[in-house]
């Protein structure tokens, strides 16, 4: 049995599926998808949007989940890659149209950061080794101690660069500062500081250099579709508008779920795919779960929150697919979320114009845009009452009329919708953390909770807030190494 029909549950639900399992996956929402579920405006719905995730990395790891059960994606869903990638606008007027193209790279970076353009050749080639030793230890399981031994992350340990953090690694290759954020505002994916986050995730930069960014047409939603509808096939049952109450445990094992409505199903496992943070404070009877309780999980690290735009627009404007628009004032922006836990004026914004790749996702001459800002999570104790939003709201829109082409914004907007940290944990997101547990050295690896739940027998996780990590590549790694011990302790193999 699967709880919550999330990229890690459903592609734990499609894999076991595949493999014989009888699964069943109960979901509380009449859609699959979780954070990465469609969201719909309009009066005929005609306005599409991902709630969450939007950047596809590393399809070659999705693609390997469908050919495990005899699928290919591209059966399943239209698969386009982006380029330029994305555009990066910095304070100083400079615009970096990011290209998995080396040549034209070399070439925007001689125009911007004359001096600098031989950097890249030197990035991609030492960060291709850190990449090939580390990528092996984030598929394979840390139930155990002596699993931190194991020859692929002894060999990979030298690589770790456990000193330094992601933005002074980049110091190794970069001169200029613009430039090294080039390579380093990736720690978002992870909802972290790239002057905290560890210098080992700068393989995600290479990760977007080497194997690009693509999307998918009707949105990365469309993924969660498609997994369910292969689930279906493999005879999968998926149970929607059926939340969990709890998890049943006896003796220290998981033994089956109680429905919201009292209906009880018994299970020979259970594969976890609520938030984690919530799943420890709510899923369990008292006294159950130790190590995460509510008051050690007060001592754990979780990732920033993000403030949500979705706009319906009657006009459809040249922007690129993805555009990032850096703070006037970065470093000072990252701290105030990170350190300060304080709302920044001057914020950094995330614009995805989707249209312009995949037409369908507004009606004709529309378009449907995401955006999103990096704020404090509810740690910070700031009030999101209906006038702060508000503010915020029209605060993010009067800059993006000011830093984009979007000039008159605010006069082609026919319906919107937000969502501000509170109602991210309204929606059963942990601190509104919607990028779950930091990634910190300290919550790695042995030292994150891991994919054979550690506090129960048969009880498995799967999702961001387990190992590997937040980010699809990685949930979808998570789901193949939760199912992947769940049939060895069920089967034996």
């Amino acid at each position: 049995m699967v709880v919550g029909a999330g990229p890690g549950g459903l592609t734990a639900a499609m894999l076991l599926a595949g493999k014989g399992f009888s699964v069943t996956v109960y979901e509380k929402e009449l859609q699959v998808g979780g954070r990465n579920e469609a969201l719909y405006l309009g009066r005929n719905r005609e306005y599409v949007f991902d709630t969450g995730p939007t950047f596809l990395m590393m399809t070659p790891v999705l693609r390997e989940m469908f050919a495990f059960v005899g699928r290919k994606l591209e059966d399943y869903c239209k698969v386009i890659p982006l380029d330029p990638m994305y555009r990066l606008s910095f304070p100083d007027g400079k615009v970096m149209n990011i290209t998995p193209d080396s040549n034209r790279m070399e070439e925007q970076i001689r125009k911007n950061f004359p001096g600098n353009e031989g950097a890249l050749g030197k990035f991609m080639a030492r960060e291709q080794v850190r990449f090939d030793k580390m990528y092996p230890c984030l598929q394979k399981d840390y139930s155990s101690w002596y699993s931190m031994l194991s020859p692929p992350l002894l060999k990979a340990f030298p690589h770790l660069a456990l000193t330094k953090t992601l933005f002074q690694n980049l110091g190794c290759y970069f001169k200029d500062e613009f430039l090294k954020l080039c390579f380093t505002f990736q720690a978002k994916y992870l909802g972290m500081s790239p002057w905290e986050c560890p210098a080992a995730f700068t393989i995600i930069p290479f990760i977007e250099h080497h194997y690009g960014i693509d999307h998918v047409e009707g949105g990365l939603s469309e993924i969660s579709r498609a997994m369910a509808r292969v689930f279906g096939e493999l005879g999968g049952t998926l149970e929607l508008g059926k939340p969990v109450r709890k998890v049943m445990t006896e003796k220290g094992r998981a033994i089956g779920v109680e429905l919201q409505d009292g209906t009880r199903v018994d299970a020979d496992a259970v594969v976890l795919n609520a938030d984690f943070g919530r799943a420890m404070t709510t899923l369990f009877d008292p006294g159950v779960i130790r190590k995460y309780s509510a008051e050690r999980l007060k001592k754990k690290k979780f990732s920033c929150s993000t403030f949500m735009l979705y706009l319906a627009v009657d006009k459809v404007y040249q922007e690129p697919h993805h555009h990032i628009v850096f703070a006037d004032q970065y470093r000072v922006n990252i701290d105030d979320i990170a350190v300060h836990k304080r709302l920044s004026k001057d914020m950094s914004i995330y614009v995805r114009n989707a249209c312009v790749t995949d037409p369908k996702l507004a009606p004709g001459g529309h378009s449907a845009l995401y955006i999103l800002v990096p704020v404090p999570n509810q740690s910070s104790g700031i009030d999101w009452n209906p006038t702060l939003q508000k503010e915020y709201r029209d605060l993010i829109i009067s800059r993006m009329e000011q830093k984009t082409s979007m000039k008159d914004l605010s006069r082609h907007i026919v319906e919107e919708t937000l969502i501000s940290p509170r109602d991210w944990e309204t929606r059963g997101v942990h601190l509104g953390a919607t990028f779950n547990l930091g990634h910190h050295i300290d919550q790695m690896l042995y030292l994150r909770p891991r994919n054979r739940f550690e506090e129960l027998k048969h009880c498995y996780l799967v999702g961001g807030g387990t190992h590997p990590g937040s980010g699809l590549p990685t949930i979808y790694e998570s789901g193949r190494i939760s199912a992947g011990l769940l049939c060895k302790d069920l089967l034996g193999h």
